[in-house]
């Protein structure tokens, strides 16, 4: 008996709404518009955060990656001078903290050098990374052929490189690198081994940028050419001049990074106060910083929960204005309708019979629009990621909530209109014209 009441409602407000078919379909708008946008927001903010992490997550959890920086300049006479500043991480830095600090497993020094690379008449803009055999420990890179860096390379400072599959591409074409030649800087290095990311991240310009620790953001720079990092001390200067005015100044430079990994993520946070205790009474100028990825990981985390708060409330706003048109419509509906509310009154209907004539055609009116709108809001963030080149990622919560909402405003927004209509007096309603 109650199955057969509910589906001659559910069938009596369908009828209703299509006799109505326009102001239903613009009533309807609101919800589909509402949660297409929760979704989209919630995609979008989901792909953008997921992707930072996961750049940041490359770094690795257990790594602590010294950098250096250019001290603050320090004054000078002005005037035609020449100076030779000398700032920076060195060789004997990496040497004591390898020695000298407990639980480091590994302390890789990393010298880069931005550089153009030549075979036969094509030639590209590389970043020379000359580091040591165990650079693969600490870094997302994955050997695809031939091998890596050895310690006879190392120890004899032989004129080998170990190339990224995107310089391989831009650079060999069709050729096979392994076993040939490329000229850098006027001498040739033999190929031999071919390196790809273990995870990768794709701009907008189609270059895989990477992690920092591997790349950095010259514009124009194809990918990594590594070597020995003997090599790379003999056979490039670590100075380097720039002209202002009438002046000369020169730089030295030894290491650019020295990446330190640890024994466990506890002793992260801890190990980055002793390294930094040690180089500081080392340096003499604050020449060096100290990035810990897990720090960045765990910052990318809270922004990543506000960043979702904000685009979810943006969106359910729009949600809220939906609710408001439709308890619009459904009290003009009450009171076109007041003559029939009276007549079924007469005839004996009950006050939750009215309620749930009305409550119905709401909840019709919201769930059709959740449903459209999810189908919608699974479009767009395609969309965005075909042709904005962005990242989005879709995840069930988001499609739960978005639909629990439209349902839930359906019956908030409907409830008031539907007990408007069962309080009227059967009487007053009859008279009604």
């Amino acid at each position: 008996m109650l199955l057969f009441r509910l589906k001659r409602t559910l069938k009596l407000g369908i009828k209703s709404l299509w006799m109505h078919r326009l102001r239903s379909t613009l009533t309807t708008l609101g919800i589909i518009f509402g949660v297409c946008s929760v979704i989209a927001m919630l995609a979008i903010g989901e792909g953008a955060s997921r992707e930072a992490q996961e750049s940041i997550a490359r770094l690795g959890s257990t790594n602590l990656i010294i950098e250096t920086v250019r001290p603050p300049e320090e004054q000078t006479d002005t005037g035609n001078v020449e100076t030779v500043k000398s700032y920076g991480l060195t060789y004997a830095d990496a040497e004591s903290i390898r020695n000298t600090i407990p639980n480091v497993d590994v302390a890789v020094p990393i010298r880069e050098i931005d550089q153009e690379a030549r075979y036969l008449n094509r030639k590209v803009a590389i970043k020379i990374v000359g580091t040591i055999p165990w650079y693969t420990e600490i870094s997302p890179i994955r050997l695809m052929r031939g091998r890596f860096l050895s310690s006879t390379d190392l120890h004899h400072q032989l004129a080998v490189c170990v190339i990224d599959d995107q310089v391989g591409r831009k650079l060999f074409a069709f050729d096979d690198p392994l076993g040939l030649d490329v000229k850098i800087y006027g001498g040739y290095y033999r190929v031999v081994g071919i390196v790809t990311r273990a995870a990768t991240g794709k701009t907008t310009d189609g270059f895989d940028r990477g992690p920092a620790v591997v790349s950095g953001d010259s514009g124009g720079v194809v990918g990594n050419i590594y070597i020995p990092l003997t090599t790379a001390k003999s056979r490039f200067t670590e100075l380097t001049a720039s002209f202002s005015g009438g002046s000369q100044s020169v730089e030295r430079v030894e290491l650019q990074k020295i990446i330190v990994k640890v024994t466990s993520n506890r002793q992260v946070l801890q190990m980055r106060d002793i390294i930094d205790t040690l180089l500081n009474h080392i340096h003499d100028k604050q020449d060096y910083q100290i990035v810990v990825p897990l720090e960045l990981l765990r910052a990318a985390a809270r922004t990543r929960r506000i960043f979702s708060i904000v685009l979810g409330s943006i969106a359910a706003i729009s949600l809220l204005v939906g609710g408001i048109g439709i308890m619009n419509i459904m009290l003009a509906t009450v009171s076109e309708r007041t003559r029939e509310i009276g007549i079924r009154r007469a005839l004996g209907a009950r006050k939750r019979d009215i309620i749930v004539q009305f409550l119905s055609e709401t909840l019709l009116l919201t769930l059709l629009g959740g449903v459209l709108g999810i189908i919608l809001g699974s479009i767009i963030p395609s969309l965005v990621t075909h042709f904005g080149h962005m990242p989005t990622i879709i995840t069930g919560g988001s499609l739960v909530l978005a639909f629990g909402v439209s349902a839930a405003i359906g019956i908030t927004f409907g409830l008031y209109p539907a007990c408007r209509a069962a309080n009227m007096d059967p009487i007053e309603s009859l008279r009604h014209e």
